[in-house]
C-alpha cells in the first residue's frame, strides 16, 4: 500500500479552512481580560477624587450608562464624576479664552479713555492759558464760558444725551452776546435785544468762518472717539454676557464621550481630532452660535470704521 500523506502545514491549507478556524476561534468565549488601569487610576485621583472608585484592573463594564460598556477601567462613580468634570472643564475653557478676550477690550479701552481724557485736559489748560496771556483779565472774568464747553464735551464723550451741534451752536451765541455787551459798554441792551442778534449769527458771522470749521472739527473728532471707546465697551461686556455657558444634558453627554470615556478604555493618551471637538463644542454652544453672525457684522462695521477716521 501506498503511504498516506503527511498533513499540510498550516500555511498550505485552503484559505476556507484558515477563513472557518478564525470564525470558531472568535465565536469561542473569550477569557476574561485582566488589563491594568494603573495609569487611568493615577490620573482620576490627580484629579481630586477618591482612588478607591478606580479599580486597579479591568472590570465588566453593564454599569456604565454614556461611555462603551464591556471591559473597562471606569467604574460607576468614576463615570458619573468624569460627567460633572467634563462640565466643568467646558466651562473653563470658555471662561479662560472669554477672559483673555475681554481683558484684550478692557486693556484697549482703559488706553483710550485715558489718552483721549488727557487729549481733553492738555486742550482746555492750552486755550485757557494762551487766552490768559492774550486777553488777561479780560478773559478771566469771562472765562466759565470756555470751562462749560468742555464740561459740555467730556459729557458728549462719556455717552450723554448731548447734542454736538446743538451745543456748538449755542457756545458761539453766548459768546456774540458776552462780546456784544464787552464792546458796547455805553449801552443796556435787553435780553430779547441780544436773543434777536444772537438768531442771525449765520448771517453777520461776527467770528468769520471759525464757528462752521471748528463745529465741523470738533463733532467729527467727538462722534469718532465716542463711537471707538464705545465699541470697545460693548464687545467686552458682550464677551462677559455669552461666556455664561450651562450645557444641556445632551451636550455633557457628548463632552464626556470626547474627553473622558477614552480613560474607560485605557486611552488616556488619545486626543480627539479637530472636526470631533470642533463639532462638539459647536453643540453645546448653539446658542452662542447664533450670534456669530451679528457678532462678526459688529466687528467688521466697527473696524471699518475705525479704518475711515
Amino acid at each position: 500500500m501506498l503511504a498516506r500523506p503527511p498533513a499540510p502545514a498550516a500555511w498550505s491549507r485552503p484559505l476556507l479552512w484558515l477563513l472557518l478556524a478564525a470564525a470558531a476561534a472568535a465565536s469561542s468565549p473569550a477569557e476574561p481580560r485582566s488589563r491594568s488601569c494603573s495609569e487611568v487610576k493615577k490620573l482620576y485621583v490627580a484629579k481630586g477624587f477618591s482612588q478607591s472608585e478606580a479599580p486597579s484592573h479591568e472590570i465588566n463594564g453593564d454599569h456604565l450608562k454614556v461611555c462603551p460598556q464591556g471591559y473597562t477601567c471606569c467604574s460607576q462613580e468614576m463615570e458619573e464624576k468624569y460627567s460633572q468634570q467634563s462640565k466643568q472643564d467646558f466651562r473653563n475653557a470658555v471662561v479662560e479664552l472669554s477672559n483673555n478676550l475681554q481683558a484684550t477690550f478692557s486693556s484697549r479701552y482703559k488706553k483710550f479713555d485715558e489718552f483721549f481724557r488727557e487729549l481733553l485736559e492738555n486742550a482746555e489748560k492750552s486755550l485757557n492759558d494762551m487766552f490768559v496771556r492774550t486777553y488777561g483779565l479780560l478773559y478771566m472774568q469771562n472765562s466759565e464760558m470756555f470751562k462749560d464747553l468742555f464740561v459740555e464735551l467730556k459729557r458728549y464723550y462719556t455717552g450723554s444725551s448731548v447734542n454736538l451741534e446743538e451745543m456748538l451752536n449755542d457756545f458761539w451765541a453766548r459768546l456774540l452776546e458776552r462780546m456784544f455787551r464787552l464792546v458796547n459798554p455805553q449801552y443796556h441792551f435787553s435780553d430779547e435785544y441780544l436773543e434777536c442778534v444772537s438768531k442771525y449769527t449765520e448771517q453777520l458771522k461776527p467770528f468769520g468762518d471759525v464757528p462752521r470749521k471748528l463745529k465741523l472739527q470738533v463733532t467729527r473728532a467727538f462722534v469718532a472717539a465716542r463711537t471707538f471707546a464705545q465699541g470697545l465697551a460693548v464687545a467686552r461686556d458682550v464677551v462677559g454676557k455669552v461666556s455664561v455657558v450651562t450645557p444641556s444634558p445632551q451636550g455633557v453627554q457628548a463632552l464626556l464621550k470626547m474627553m473622558y470615556c477614552p480613560y474607560c478604555q485605557g486611552l488616556v493618551a488619545v486626543k480627539p481630532c479637530y472636526n470631533y471637538c470642533f463639532n462638539v463644542m459647536r453643540g453645546c454652544l448653539a446658542n452662542q452660535g447664533e450670534l456669530d453672525t451679528e457678532w462678526n457684522n459688529f466687528i467688521g462695521e466697527w473696524l471699518l470704521f475705525v479704518r475711515f477716521i
